[in-house]
């Protein structure tokens, strides 16, 4: 094993909430290492396919720079907006299997930060059509863009192709070290600070960090819309995402699959979003339940690689489904499925302060935490046999530093889709943006508290919402009351 590399921030995780948390310490001229166990940074939005920003308030600073970097390539990013759909029968001819948004050049990446404010997609049709506009982009130019950021800072070593293997820690809710893993060797990272942006909080569990998985009680939190019995299984389903294309080129080969739905009653809507070179990315409503996923995953990587392969089928049921039942498609091609599972939610860390349904519809007219490092507007969103609908939201509502600090860790913090979230409100602010928005949030805290070192409850929450707003994160909503 290498002699211990030490560092000032050790962040684990190369997804949205990693690479925003390691961006935002390393600029600030803080020595960090980014470890990542996949060959590219990104997370979700390179490996699983999911390629695009839905619409909402927060997606500034760190967003916009890295839309900036990949919008200088060309045909790598663009502003789309929702065209045909199969809750509009007068704007759905010829008849569409889910929902299209196509790119628009008319509109700015300013048209893409804001969601709230809609009865529905359903009731208020128009004004959704008007208002949501998304980001699409290229999943390896975001991957490189992402990349050269880090490396230009001159403080951030990024050591892809490592996996967390374990922590070591003492007795005082620190964390001393971390031992990660490649196919050539095994080394230590030693570090002041350390942010878990493994999206499952791998670091957090093996640390035995109070964990939170599925459907919380009603009474746990105080949630109207939570069921009265806690499910572990119940988290949110999951989607295999693919690619089509009328371009030339090789489609993948077709498997033998049936024609009808094996697995539900019906194939599954599908959102089809254009990218900038006219290729669609697929993403069904969903691929698989919730549990069906975590009954894979718990079998381990060859559990993994058999659920992977039953989504592929299921991928190509649905393929062969949308090109018998609607003529358009018959001139696409299927190009590619995503190597990794799109998995919208697992584990979750027990925080200082967890996320619920209350903070989420109540809304920043009504919050009254001190603490706000995040803003959020996306509507509560499950998907499969648990889906209650998409009840938009009147306003944006924050998220306090504290549901990033693990209960009892004194330098650890979490920055991912683990973090301190009810399964509702999980189900809401999940979205790559978001995530960004709490890595940014985090690796400013990391910077505060080595130049004056507290706990995390004690952090001086005005100097670091101050820090936010000067580089560009809104965290003051205009109508606040």
């Amino acid at each position: 094993m290498h002699p211990p590399d030490t560092y000032e921030l050790c962040v684990i995780g190369g997804g949205s909430g990693g690479f925003a948390a390691a961006l935002a310490a390393a600029r600030r001229g803080r020595s960090v290492v980014l470890v990542e166990k996949a060959d590219c940074l990104g997370g979700n939005a390179v490996r699983c396919g999911v390629n695009t920003w839905e619409m909402g308030i927060g997606g500034t600073d760190i967003p916009r720079f890295l839309y900036e970097r990949m919008k200088a390539v060309p045909e790598a990013v663009g502003i789309y907006s929702i065209d045909r759909h199969c809750c509009w029968p007068h704007r759905n001819d010829p008849p569409f299997p889910g929902g299209e948004s196509i790119i628009d050049p008319t509109r700015t990446y300013e048209d893409s930060l804001q969601r709230y404010g809609t009865n529905g997609l359903i009731e208020d049709a128009e004004r959704a059509r008007e208002l949501w506009h998304g980001v699409t982009f290229e999943p390896q130019v975001c991957a490189g863009a992402q990349q050269r950021m880090l490396e230009e800072t001159g403080h951030c070593q990024v050591l892809l192709n490592h996996a967390f293997i374990e922590g070591h820690s003492n007795s005082n809710g620190v964390l001393d070290s971390i031992s990660i893993e490649s196919e050539a060797n095994r080394r230590e990272i030693q570090a002041r600070y350390f942010v878990d942006a493994t999206a499952d909080a791998v670091v957090c569990e093996w640390l035995e960090c109070a964990m939170m998985q599925g459907r919380d009680a009603a009474s746990t939190f105080g949630e109207e819309n939570a069921p009265a019995e806690a499910n572990p299984e119940g988290v949110n389903a999951a989607t295999l995402v693919y690619r089509i294309s009328q371009r030339a080129g090789q489609a993948l080969p077709a498997l033998d699959v049936p024609f009808e739905c094996w697995f539900r009653d019906t194939w599954p809507v599908a959102s089809f979003t254009q990218v900038p070179n006219g290729d669609r990315i697929v993403n069904m409503l969903p691929t698989m339940e919730g549990d069906a996923v975590l009954s894979y995953v718990r079998k381990g990587a060859s559990g993994y690689r058999e659920g992977h392969a039953e989504c592929t089928r299921r991928v190509h049921g649905h393929w062969q489904h949308v090109q018998r039942e609607f003529p358009e498609f018959r001139a696409f091609r299927l190009q590619w499925i995503a190597p990794a599972l799109g998995i919208r939610e697992s584990k979750r860390v027990m925080g200082e302060y967890v996320l619920r349904e209350k903070d989420v519809i109540d809304g920043l007219p009504i919050q009254k935490h001190p603490d706000i490092i995040a803003i959020a507007d996306h509507a509560p969103d499950i998907h499969g046999r648990h889906s209650k609908g998409c009840a938009e939201l009147a306003h944006p509502y924050g998220i306090p530093f504290r549901c990033l600090v693990p209960r009892g860790w004194r330098n650890l913090l979490v920055a991912c889709r683990g973090a301190s979230f009810s399964h509702i409100a999980a189900s809401s602010c999940r979205l790559s943006r978001t995530m960004m928005a709490l890595g940014h949030a985090a690796g400013l805290a990391v910077d505060q508290a080595i130049d004056e070192p507290t706990t995390w409850t004690a952090l001086d929450f005005a100097r670091l919402r101050a820090g936010l707003i000067a580089e560009g994160a809104p965290l003051e909503w205009p109508e606040r009351a």
